[in-house]
Order: structure tokens, then sequence, then C-alpha cells
């Protein structure tokens, strides 16, 4: 069958349940867990925003023109604490920035690999979580707006990393850590106009993704290269689809390219 690659939609149960939107349906992922599966690009991409047919997609599967102009890919999507819309000030669409960053914003930190501090929306936990292939997470802080949450965020990069470690997140080599401690000790490390936000919630969820085996070493695989990829599906996480020979697939990375998929 011919479908257009999205994020997977997730559900946290005691195993993460994944799917693919095939034309309004879904396509249980899990279910081809240990089985054969073939995706095969067929040569055709969709701008994720004005759905026209670009030769090539840009970041978050947005066409060049969406890329430099649409508000969804603006640069506080990636920098939080670059909003503005707090200020009234514009940054490519005012009414679109403030639907989405005067809203209440978490502050996390998650394990991957290493400890991860993290922004997003309440509404996307665990979510977020989950598409980053994080073992286990918690709410760190949570704040009105969008800015005050990537504040937090820049003032922490300096004790945690903000990045995945993609691979080390593959193999699951997972550190361990006291996170309800680590949440406490950065009381400490902020000015008090940002630790007042500190949430008192210590839940620390944790996630467990399908997986029969995971890769010894990486080798990540993509459509603009390998335009037919197919093989045993060994598990899911984060976004990848693990394959056997070690190979894994981004499905993030490849939103709004047309496969057929069997």
């Amino acid at each position: 069958m011919e479908i257009k690659l999205h994020k997977m939609i997730t559900e946290l149960n005691d195993t993460v349940q994944y799917s693919l939107n095939s034309n309004g349906s879904k396509i249980l992922m899990n279910d081809f867990i240990g089985k054969k599966i073939s995706l095969k690009f067929n040569g055709k991409v969709q701008c994720a925003n004005c759905e026209e047919f670009p030769k090539k997609l840009f970041a978050q599967g947005f066409c060049y023109n969406c890329f430099i102009t649409a508000p969804q890919a603006a640069d506080w999507i990636i920098h939080p604490e670059k909003s503005t819309a707090h200020l009234e000030i514009e940054d490519r669409d005012l009414e679109y920035e403030k639907s989405v960053q005067l809203t209440p914003h978490f502050v996390y930190l998650a394990v991957a690999s290493a400890v991860k501090v993290g922004v997003t929306r309440g509404g996307q936990i665990p979510t977020r979580w989950i598409d980053q292939g994080a073992s286990y997470a918690i709410r760190l802080a949570e704040t009105p707006h969008r800015q005050l949450a990537g504040a937090i965020e820049v003032a922490l990069k300096s004790h945690f990393t903000d990045k995945t470690n993609w691979r080390k997140m593959l193999k699951n080599e997972v550190a361990d850590f006291d996170l309800e401690e680590e949440k406490w000790n950065t009381e400490e490390l902020l000015p008090a106009d940002l630790s007042q936000y500190l949430t008192e919630d210590d839940t620390i969820t944790h996630i467990n993704y399908p997986v029969l085996e995971f890769p010894e070493k990486v080798k990540s695989v993509g459509f603009d290269k390998i335009p037919h990829i197919e093989g045993t599906l060994m598990g899911i996480k984060g976004q990848y689809l693990l394959l056997d020979d070690n190979r894994v697939l981004n499905i993030r990375k490849h939103e709004g390219y047309y496969v057929d998929f069997t």
C-alpha cells in the first residue's frame, strides 16, 4: 500500500504502542516486530505545510519556501528562549505564535543515554519523551509561556546536555541516574526568578520500547540513498525502526515521503 510518512503515533502502555497513519487509518507497527517489512520510496515528496510536491524537503518536512517563511519552522521552535509572543513581538505570524507560545510549558529531565534537559508544551508529555527515545523522565518546572521555559533550559545547559546521543540511545546504552535528586539540585543552579517555577511533581515516568534486539553498531539508512529498504523489524525506539543487520531508519526524518509499504 502507498502511504505518506508522518511521525509515528505513540501510546504509552506497559510497552510503547506505535502506529503509522495511512489515509486516516492506523497501521499498528508493533504487530510487525519479528517479521519482514518493505518500504519502497516512489520518488514523491509532499510539503507538510503547503502540500505542494517539491523536488526536495527540508527540516520538519517543509519545502524551502515554507521552511523560511512558515511560523511552524521559525527559530523559536528549536530555541524556545527566543520566543517573543509574550512581548507582543511578531516573528513570522503573531497569532500563531501566541497560540503556541502563550500556553503552559514544561521543562523536563530525561535519560536516553545521559541526562538531557528539554522543553515541551504540556500536552506533549509523554509523547516528547517517547519521540526522543527516553527510558525515564521527570518534570522539572512548569512555566506560563514558552520563553520562560527556554530561559530555564539555557540556564541548565552547562550542567546537562540538551541533545540526545541517538546512537547510544538506539544501542540502549542508558546510564542510571537519580532524577529526583538531579531535579532538586537544579534549585541551587537557577536564579530565584526561574527556580520559583520548579514543580512539586516528582513522578518518574519509565518507558519500555518494543524491541527484540538492539543494534550492536548503528548503521543509519535513508531513502535518498537507498530507495528500497527491507528487512526484519527487530524493534522500534524513539522514531526509529530497528532493522536486522544493525540498520536503523528514522521515520521522522522522512516525513512527507511517499512509500509503498508491505
